[in-house]
């Protein structure tokens, strides 16, 4: 389904939940189970996972923080860092559709006075936003290249898992753009990939700071890295011991059930 097919199968059928947010033909309200948040979603949409909830609790997040969050796709992002203290959050979604769906999610959860979300073309970012205004920016971007694995056949996913639309090199760039001088960048993105990010970011000033590999149990590889780097810092990097998902028996690890419990 393509994001023009979206859009018209959305003006079929809507209706309100009972705070009068709309839900369009075939969406869903997920409770988000953290500060009883809930989220639209749609699965002809790209739905968020684990690896949003990871990030939007390692980057380093200071009070009242202004924070941009690079394709922000459900805003799920978004609003968990406005759940953590920041005064702004702007997010940045190029499928109208999924953009569409982010703002509803916002109202829904009442935190319209802190986050909005632009439908917007990250790679545009800086010929259409003034450089240097947050603090913080965030992104969960695409993780594979267009060489790497099968493109799903639904154009709106296939935009959000591979650099279709934006690389890795634009996301950085684009991040840059935005910081203040001693701002701070986090992504989470896959491990096989670790050099290429840390060169993206060394091109532009970004200096890697923090890094953490994340792994699903304590006897699997990494599965996901998340990386932290402040704009015009000086080199060194600490890498923080592995963040695993899952105990033994299947159950959540301790530090993953704080999140949800917040």
């Amino acid at each position: 389904m393509t994001i023009k097919q979206s859009l018209s199968l959305g003006k079929m059928q809507l209706k309100k939940t009972k705070n009068n947010t709309v839900l369009r033909s075939g969406e869903r309200l997920d409770d988000l189970l953290i500060d009883e948040m809930k989220i639209i979603q749609h699965d002809a949409q790209f739905r968020f996972s684990t690896d949003a909830v990871l990030l939007a609790y390692f980057a380093t997040l200071k009070t009242k923080a202004k924070v941009a969050d690079l394709g922000t796709g459900t805003g799920v992002i978004a609003m968990l860092m406005a759940a953590r203290g920041a005064s702004k959050v702007e997010g940045f979604e190029i499928n109208p559709v999924m953009a569409d769906m982010a703002s509803r999610s916002v109202a829904f959860n009442a935190l319209e006075n802190i986050v909005t979300i632009q439908a917007m073309d990250l790679r545009e970012i800086k010929t259409k936003r003034v450089a240097g205004y947050f603090d913080l920016v965030v992104s969960n971007p695409p993780y594979r290249s267009i060489e790497k694995g099968k493109i799903n056949p639904n154009d709106d996913i296939a935009i959000a898992r591979h650099e279709i639309l934006a690389t890795l090199y634009d996301v950085v760039g684009a991040a840059r753009h935005l910081l203040k001088f001693r701002g701070r960048f986090a992504m989470v993105h896959l491990p096989e990939r670790l050099a290429e990010i840390i060169t993206a970011m060394k091109e532009v000033d970004l200096e890697p700071k923090r890094l953490r590999m994340v792994q699903g149990s304590a006897e699997k590889k990494p599965t996901m890295v998340l990386i932290e780097g402040v704009f015009g810092a000086r080199p060194g990097l600490i890498v923080d011991k592995p963040l695993i998902i899952y105990k033994q028996d299947g159950t959540y690890h301790d530090e993953i059930l704080t999140y949800y419990q917040k």
